[in-house]
């Protein structure tokens, strides 16, 4: 007899390879950013308004002894709760670099060199417009592809779009997320006061000698990020960059070998077997013992890293981001001035680099690449699947976003500016994208 299964069940039966459950993590991202994002938009334009915006000006103290740390809600999530998303970021490029599409340098090379015409041809291209005016440092908001956006759209386009797109997609992705974290460190910070800066640099030291020594628990890891966290925030750099540097850190490698796994696995539950079931299905108490050693090898064979990345992609998915969003999303728009604002060099700026900058960096480049002989087309895939991909790298959001509220600190015409360029300019590139490769571009085995 057919056994049935509801419907989250078969979720659960069905074996998903990490690059599988990072692709449906992203998705849910997407899926709940955009939702958020409607939500932040409504919100600030009712009347509720006044509200939602005092909420999130609110401050929140910490207080210990005569130490005082005070920020309004908005810093908490910007500063605080972002530092998990960035701490998500380190730990996909560490896993891209050591074993995903970044590790085999032929196949890594497309993705890598349209990523960097990606952000440099969109930064040329607001500079261009912004050259000498007050929103000359904004130049790193169009660099930015939010990756939880983009490959949203891409998945949702199913057998569409052929598997290796989706990973050149990926590659491309976090090679830009790589590229905006450096942007932050090095050209977003204005004062760095370097004691807590080497406090942070001696913490980060403390988290390698706990993975050189072989330190597996993640408590430990978790306490000197604090620190470091902590420490990065008052040193001037972006507190978030800890995120990013933390998860470099933490243990890649498993303490069980793979084989040795399988082998005292196997032996275990072949002595498993040989209790027999008790009264009312109760386990013997050596089960339960071999189970419990059973569990514990999982966890040996299993990397800090990957249990992390796993772990966190949920409360990111449903937490963090989707908290930036209602915090940073919710523009007041006046439908008679949004003309006059879209116009404006910053917002013009954002526009041309998301949509012309993207598709000339990731398109060209790539189109150059491959007539050179110095890449080649991802298996199954067109240029012209490459071209609707480059629109949806013109999806900024989330690290646009991000980048405005730094770029522009302290002067909220300039971030309100940016932000209706980031909104308008990632509505139009992920529209465009989509339907392109819907409808427009074809799979390779149905050309021939």
């Amino acid at each position: 007899m057919k056994k049935l299964y509801a419907p989250w069940e078969k979720a659960f039966n069905k074996i998903s390879t990490p690059f599988e459950h990072f692709l449906h993590a992203q998705t849910t991202t997407g899926l709940v950013l955009m939702f958020m994002t409607v939500v932040a938009l409504i919100l600030a334009n009712s009347p509720l308004s006044d509200g939602y915006v005092h909420f999130f000006h609110t401050y929140i103290d910490l207080n210990v002894g005569s130490w005082k740390l005070s920020n309004t809600i908005h810093h908490w999530i910007n500063d605080g709760l972002m530092a998990i998303f960035f701490f998500i970021i380190g730990l996909e490029i560490k896993r891209e670099i050591l074993v995903g599409e970044l590790s085999n340098i032929k196949v890594a090379i497309l993705p890598i060199l349209a990523a960097v015409g990606g952000m440099v041809i969109p930064a040329l291209i607001y500079i261009g417009i912004n050259s000498g005016g007050e929103g000359a440092s904004g130049w790193g908001i169009p660099m930015a592809t939010d990756i939880a956006f983009a490959i949203s759209a891409l998945v949702l386009l199913g057998k569409r779009v052929p598997t290796t797109l989706v990973t050149f997609l990926v590659a491309l992705a976090i090679v830009d997320d790589l590229g905006a974290v450096l942007v932050i460190a090095i050209f977003y910070t204005d004062t760095i006061n370097m004691l807590p800066l080497l406090l942070a640099g001696g913490s980060f030291l403390v988290m390698i000698l706990f993975n050189r020594v072989g330190i597996h628990m993640i408590l430990p890891y978790f306490v000197i990020g604090f620190f470091m966290w902590f420490f990065m925030l008052e040193s001037g750099v972006h507190a978030t960059i800890a995120g990013v540097i933390a998860a470099m850190a933490i243990p890649s490698k498993p303490k069980l070998h793979p084989s040795d796994f399988t082998k005292s696995t196997k032996k275990l539950l072949d002595k498993y077997d040989e209790y027999e079931v008790g009264e009312n299905h109760a386990m013997h108490e050596e089960q339960k013992a071999i189970l419990q050693n059973i569990k514990d090898r999982i966890d040996s064979v299993g990397t800090p890293a990957g249990r992390l990345e796993n772990d966190l992609h949920l409360m990111v998915a449903l937490v963090v981001i989707p908290l930036f969003a209602l915090a940073n999303a919710g523009i007041a728009i006046d439908f008679g001035s949004l003309g006059s604002t879209i116009v404006k060099p910053v917002s013009m700026g954002i526009v041309a680099g998301l949509i012309l900058g993207k598709v000339l960096g990731i398109f060209g480049v790539s189109w150059i690449a491959i007539k050179l002989g110095i890449a080649r087309l991802p298996a199954g895939s067109t240029m012209s699947q490459i071209f609707g991909v480059s629109f949806l790298g013109g999806i900024g959001f989330t690290m646009s976003i991000f980048v405005a509220d730094l770029a522009f600190i302290g002067n909220p015409e300039l971030i309100f500016q940016a932000k209706v360029g980031i909104l308008s300019a990632s509505l139009f590139a992920g529209l465009f994208g989509f339907f392109w490769l819907k409808y427009v571009a074809k799979r390779v085995d149905s050309v021939c």
